[in-house]
């Protein structure tokens, strides 16, 4: 998908939507005056409670705003604290809408012939943090603007190549004690044992 995008800004806009989870059209309120590179966030209005939230975001995004910004400034855009942060790319300049930045993407899947919604960015972020170890689910459900953890706790439920790869490796740690050596039964004296059957055939038990 980002391979597919042609301009900055899009790349821009796929990048936070990716590692910050904001919603669609939250993302779009930002205002010039609210990204902070040096300490890795972005300010938006939160849907719902329309408070204003720093979201957490990837350096790459900002390295995408930066390009964007430059180009966007030298085009003429509007320029300003309080301005819109995300614009249309053509005259007459215009913030970008959510309408435009959906038309956006489904230019991208065409060309990929794939059928990703703006929606879905967010899931993937949120997939992304929820399964994270490192990453308490609470700090999760706090970035993503959940009123309720349990709507977080979606997130963790395994996808199928995991649960193929969990199951995988079940059959293998099955598969590893079908061929462990037996314990003897106790009462059995450990030299008869070696006798009979050579000490790599067994184990005592306090070693198995």
């Amino acid at each position: 998908m980002f391979a597919a995008l042609r301009h900055n800004r899009d790349r821009a806009l796929l990048a936070f939507w990716v590692s910050n989870g904001a919603r669609a059209s939250e993302l779009l309120t930002s205002r010039q005056r609210d990204p902070l590179p040096g300490e890795q966030l972005l300010g938006a209005i939160r849907k719902g409670t329309a408070a204003f939230q720093q979201l957490p975001s990837s350096p790459d995004a900002f390295v995408w705003l930066l390009l964007y910004q430059d180009e966007a400034w030298r085009a003429g855009v509007p320029r300003g604290g309080h301005e819109a942060l995300w614009w249309t790319l053509r005259r007459p300049f215009r913030p970008l809408t959510y309408h435009a930045a959906r038309a956006m993407l489904n230019r991208a899947n065409e060309l990929l012939g794939a059928n990703w919604t703006l929606h879905d960015l967010r899931h993937t972020a949120a997939y992304r943090m929820a399964r994270d170890p490192g990453l308490a689910l609470t700090d999760v459900q706090w970035v993503l603007g959940h009123a309720h953890l349990s709507t977080t706790q979606i997130y963790l439920s395994a996808g199928r190549d995991e649960i193929v790869e969990a199951v995988r490796a079940h059959h293998e740690r099955q598969a590893r004690l079908a061929q462990a050596p037996a314990a003897p039964a106790a009462g059995y004296r450990a030299d008869s044992l070696n006798d009979l059957f050579g000490v790599a055939r067994w184990r005592p038990a306090s070693t198995i």
